[in-house]
């Protein structure tokens, strides 16, 4: 099976459309069309990463067909990346969450600090003493 078709077979499998699992991996639609047609290009290692997350299918078979599709319950619960988890109950946290994410590398620093200097503000506690040790 080529990879090609293990991502439809894995998007099907989902019960997504291509615009779904366009949406859910942030990419035009016309890019998974690609990615399943015959001659069609394969996606980054970070898409294709996020398509075995977001259809359920282990990553080694995705991109290699080696190994099963699916994982057990066990494998699912401890193949969840601590990054990647989100054990977030705040709506306004969750939308800070994913902003920060979709944001380029280069500017997120600049909207840390920001909002440590908002908080530095409202509670008059400075960064140093709110700033976790790296």
């Amino acid at each position: 099976m080529s990879p090609q078709q293990r991502i439809r077979l894995a998007r099907r499998h989902a019960g997504l459309s291509q615009a779904a699992l366009a949406a859910a991996v942030g990419v035009q639609r016309s890019a998974v069309s690609h990615w399943e047609t015959a001659q069609g290009k394969s996606p980054s290692t970070e898409h294709m990463r996020q398509v075995a997350l977001v259809t359920g299918v282990q990553f080694e078979w995705l991109a290699t067909g080696r190994g099963r599709m699916t994982l057990s319950p066990d494998e699912e619960m401890a193949s969840v990346a601590a990054a990647e988890a989100l054990l977030v109950d705040d709506p306004l946290e969750l939308r800070l969450i994913v902003a920060f994410r979709d944001l380029p590398i280069r500017a997120r620093a600049p909207l840390v600090e920001i909002a440590e200097q908002m908080a530095e503000l409202r509670t008059g506690r400075s960064r140093a003493q709110r700033r976790p040790p790296l």
